[in-house]
């Protein structure tokens, strides 16, 4: 505990601590460490998910040779100049845990990243420095304290007799285990779909019940929704094929008075909340996960928000009740909670990137990275239109990062992968280039997108190429909003595009063009 504090200590060697790591070990200018209990990196992968499959996307075959390009495709790899690729070390589209694992280990070791494992966190207080003490005694000090240990606690949701139900993270992964029993699955999302596909052919009938209606990944375009590799169960649902998925509540779960099996009391949304008891063998427990904070004492104890899953934070990934304290990885997700991917490896490495950047921007004066181009309405098109046609950053996180072009007195810079609220709050002004006017560009889906069948063809849509009509597109397109004094002052969408190529001169270029120079003209 003597000596110098660090600059920055990471709690969690998993995918977020490790890539904000290999930031901070490329730059070679900060004290850091990272913390680890477990005795290798990605602990989290080494039992989850139960069933071994990832639902992230792994596709080294895209014919494209521009690695940037290439991240749209691949959910997995971390970001780095001399690390591995997760598409290196397989072919398969989802991809097994295990090879997760293998590969962090890979790329902690490529990275250089400065790791101490089984050294456990227990207690972290704030006094003049924020001050971490592990299960080994060893105290640390640092000025700031990053927390990527992901969401460590299973949520138990408030139901009378919910002890009695097994929890994803402990339950046998063995369909023998449950031969010819009646099993209830309580919870609507991914886990809970991958248990019963895992259950299906040795069970008697299996119910998948909670009180919201399921999300389909392809239709909401979120990808920790429902999906299709997981929802095999929904076919011998809606054939009749003795599986049901019930809405609404469970009321309370009750131990047979023979202590065989359990009698649980439903109230049912579709029928007015008509109340209906049923028996069950087996209870399985499939709602999630929500963040552990007993680590910290009363002198840092961050808020919490959304059931108390989650720290509540701000736009620099910073809890909202104590200073220097930030969270990345799947914590930082609170900023587009079920909207965008900040709670994944393809979204939050970027969001770890931009952290990275606001933390040196913040506490050392460095300036979130320019390219100076001419304040020239096709200039600064061009610049946006080669962007967005390769951009993996914008694409992933879409409506959340954004590409900024700011604009003071003779002077245009483009800034890569800002955070659209951060930007909004902060700006990027500095002493040598006042902000007068600036282009925020970030590519999102349109309005309703996700109340659009897209395999309905009698819905229209709005065809691609079609540019009068690009503020009407469903389909994910780039959207440039000009900015001035601190407000949006106009906004152009450029037309959606089935290869996501927004490069043609008459349809993106051109108007585009003239969008620029009307702004830049007022």
């Amino acid at each position: 505990m003597t000596g110098t504090p660090l600059d920055l200590l990471i709690i969690g060697a998993g995918p977020a601590g490790l890539q904000l790591a290999a930031f901070l070990e490329q730059d070679g200018t900060r004290d850091y460490l990272v913390l680890d209990g477990a005795p290798a990196p990605g602990s989290f992968f080494a039992r989850f998910p139960r069933h071994r499959t990832l639902i992230s996307i792994n596709k080294p075959h895209t014919g494209s040779t521009d690695p940037e390009l290439n991240l749209r495709l691949d959910w997995n790899s971390l970001l780095g100049d001399r690390t591995p690729l997760f598409t290196s070390y397989t072919e398969r589209y989802f991809p097994d845990a295990d090879v997760m694992v293998r590969y962090l280990a890979d790329f902690a070791a490529a990275a250089g990243v400065r790791v101490r494992y089984n050294a456990r966190v227990a207690r972290v207080h704030r006094g003049e420095f924020f001050e971490v003490t592990d299960t080994n005694g060893e105290t640390y000090r640092a000025r700031r304290l990053v927390v990527a240990t992901g969401v460590s606690r299973p949520y138990l949701p408030p139901i009378p007799g919910i002890e009695a139900a097994e929890s994803y993270d402990e339950v046998s992964v063995d369909p023998r285990d449950f031969t010819d029993q009646r099993v209830l699955i309580i919870g609507k999302g991914n886990s809970a779909f991958e248990t019963a596909d895992n259950l299906m052919e040795t069970t008697t009938l299996i119910h998948v019940a909670g009180p919201s209606s399921i999300r389909l990944a392809w239709q909401s375009h979120y990808v920790g929704h429902l999906r299709a590799v997981n929802n095999n169960f929904l076919d011998t649902y809606q054939l009749k094929s003795a599986n049901a998925i019930l809405d609404g509540n469970v009321r309370e779960i009750r131990r047979e008075p023979d202590g065989d099996g359990f009698t649980v009391t439903f109230s049912f949304s579709r029928v007015n909340e008509v109340l209906k008891d049923i028996r069950y063998d087996r209870i399985i427990l499939c709602t999630g996960f929500r963040f552990d904070p007993d680590i910290f004492d009363d002198t840092c104890r961050p808020e919490l928000v959304i059931r108390d899953r989650f720290p509540a934070q701000t736009d620099e990934w910073e809890s909202v009740n104590v200073p220097g304290l930030h969270f990345a990885g799947t914590l930082s997700q609170v900023r587009d909670f079920k909207k965008s991917t900040g709670g994944f490896i393809h979204g939050f490495r970027y969001s770890v990137r931009a952290l990275h950047r606001i933390l040196e921007r913040r506490y050392h004066d460095v300036p979130w990275p320019v390219e100076k181009i001419s304040v020239d309405a096709t200039a600064v098109a061009d610049a946006i239109i080669a962007r967005v046609n390769r951009t993996s950053a914008l694409w992933q996180q879409f409506g959340v990062l954004a590409d900024v072009v700011t604009v003071g007195g003779v002077d245009a810079r483009y800034h890569e992968e800002v955070p659209v609220d951060y930007f909004a709050r902060v700006g990027l002004s500095t002493d040598d280039h006042q902000v007068t006017d600036a282009f925020v560009v970030t590519l999102e889906y349109g309005p309703d997108h996700d109340k659009v069948d897209p395999f309905d063809i009698n819905v229209g849509r709005i065809a691609q190429n079609a540019a009068g009509q690009a503020h009407d597109a469903a389909y994910l397109h780039p959207v440039v909003r000009h900015h001035r004094d601190g407000a949006v002052v106009a906004v152009h969408h450029l037309a959606e595009n089935l290869e996501n190529q927004w490069d043609r001169p008459d349809v993106h270029g051109a108007p585009l063009v003239a969008f620029i120079d009307r702004c830049l003209a007022r």
